[in-house]
Order: C-alpha cells, then sequence, then structure tokens
C-alpha cells in the first residue's frame, strides 16, 4: 500500500517546513514540485525571514523584483538581509512594509548613500534588535544611533563590519545611545586603547563583544580587567566567536511560534 503523499500534506504542517527552508528555494524550488506547494510558498509565515545574500549565482536582482519578494512577507518579516546593491527607494519601501523588523543586515559593500538614508528609516521599526552596519555608515553612525536610542526599545545587538576605524568619537556615540548593549562586533578595523576602553567603561551590560582582527591596541591586564563583567570577550587572541546568526534568527521564529501556540 502507497504511503502518504507530501502533496497531501496538511497546508499548516508544509508552511512550518517552508519556513526554514531559505529564501531562494522559495522563490526558485518549492513552487515547482506541485501546486500544494506553490501555494503554501505564498503564505506570509514563509517568509519571515528573507536573505537575499542567498542569491549568489543569480544575476542582479531588480528594484522590482526585490520589492517583490519583500511584498510576499505581508508585513510579517522580522529578519531581512539585504543584498549588495540595493538603492534607497528599496530601503525605504522595507521600512514601509515591513515595520515588525527585528534584525537587518546591510552588507559593508553597500553603497556610500547607505548613511544618509537608514537613520531616516529606523523610527518605522520599533522592534528592531539587531543590527549590522558597513563601512559607508560609519560616518553617520551617531545619527543611526540615536535613532535607534529613540525608537528601538529592545535593541541589543549591533555589528560594525569591515570598519575603517573607531575614534573616541565613535566610542563615545555607543556609550551615550546604547549603554545597555549586550552583544557588540566591532571586527576587521582600527580601534585604539582610548576608544576601546570607553566602550568598556560604558558599556556595563555586555556579554559579547568581539573586536578580533582590529589593529592598534594591546590587549594588556588593565585592558582585560575592564573586560572582565563581560561573559565572552573576543579579542585578537581569543578563540573563534561563538556567537551564530541563523541560530539568533531561528530563536525568534522559535519565540513566535511558541507564542502562537499558547495564545
Amino acid at each position: 500500500m502507497a504511503g502518504p503523499k507530501w502533496e497531501d500534506l496538511q497546508k499548516d504542517c508544509l508552511v512550518n517546513i517552508l519556513t526554514i527552508v531559505g529564501t531562494e528555494s522559495l522563490l526558485y524550488d518549492i513552487p515547482f514540485v506541485c501546486k500544494s506547494w506553490y501555494r503554501a510558498s505564498l503564505d506570509p509565515s514563509c517568509w519571515k525571514i528573507i536573505n537575499f545574500q542567498e542569491f549568489v549565482h543569480q544575476p542582479p536582482l531588480t528594484d522590482e523584483y526585490l520589492k517583490l519578494i519583500i511584498n510576499r512577507s505581508r508585513g510579517n518579516a522580522t529578519s531581512v538581509m539585504l543584498p549588495t546593491s540595493c538603492p534607497d527607494e528599496v530601503l525605504r519601501y522595507l521600512a514601509d512594509e515591513c515595520p515588525a523588523l527585528k534584525v537587518l543586515y546591510l552588507p559593508s559593500l553597500m553603497g556610500n548613500n547607505r548613511s544618509f538614508v537608514l537613520p531616516e528609516v529606523i523610527s518605522k521599526w520599533k522592534n528592531l534588535e539587531l543590527l549590522k552596519i558597513g563601512r559607508p555608515c560609519i560616518h553617520n553612525m551617531e545619527k543611526i544611533l540615536k535613532e535607534i536610542s529613540l525608537h528601538c526599545k529592545n535593541f541589543c545587538h549591533l555589528e560594525i563590519d569591515n570598519i575603517p576605524i573607531i575614534h573616541s568619537k565613535e566610542a563615545s556615540a555607543i556609550v551615550t545611545f546604547l549603554p545597555n548593549i549586550r552583544y557588540l562586533h566591532l571586527r576587521q578595523g582600527v580601534i585604539d586603547q582610548k576608544s576601546l576602553k570607553i566602550i568598556l567603561q560604558g558599556c556595563k551590560e555586555l556579554v559579547h563583544l568581539d573586536v578580533r582582527d582590529s589593529l592598534s591596541f594591546e590587549c594588556d591586564d588593565q585592558l582585560l580587567e575592564l573586560a572582565s563583567h563581560i561573559t565572552n570577550f573576543q579579542h585578537v587572541d581569543s578563540e573563534p566567536s561563538c556567537f551564530d546568526y541563523n541560530w539568533y534568527m531561528q530563536r525568534i521564529l522559535l519565540k513566535e511560534a511558541l507564542l502562537t501556540f499558547l495564545f
């Protein structure tokens, strides 16, 4: 006797499975299996995590196609990793259409105008918890952090990727606007001893600080003493970081699934 068929799987069960297959598969694989899988792939719950950086072997996505994918979530997207080429228009569209966003990754190679657009739209993401920005945004980091402090009360995780340099001005901005930050990544840049001390002395809630591959500071006994309250301090002599971005996003999905089940 033949067993049950995949196409006969209840839609709710199928949707739960499709939430973890990835954005590229949802677009180019799942819809072509059968009609029931195609219908399930259109469910907004499948699009809570949108990772445009999966499309490494695809031609550049047009602005309208990016908007179409964003719109699949029907406002339910909680995590978005933007592509390297993402114009201001798309970033503004994301802010308007996805107010529930909790995790946002902006690649470090994005154009220099990103640093000007981002402060304008952060106020629409009241639930933002994690932001990864790159080199272009460092010039307007103070504006970005100020907007986060005003509008994102659950914010706890900042990553600045491939930074050119962190001066005392930028370090003071982190302390001033994000004094309760818990996760901070400042990798592959230049940060001096004074600036790092400002962060260590001002951000007492840190549980994870990653400054590996950063130049211009020496991790001496005084610095280690200042960092003694940090559970996971990753510096030049440390073991690889244990933080996992995919785990973080899956934790968000699991939390939401439990809340849906309980209430």
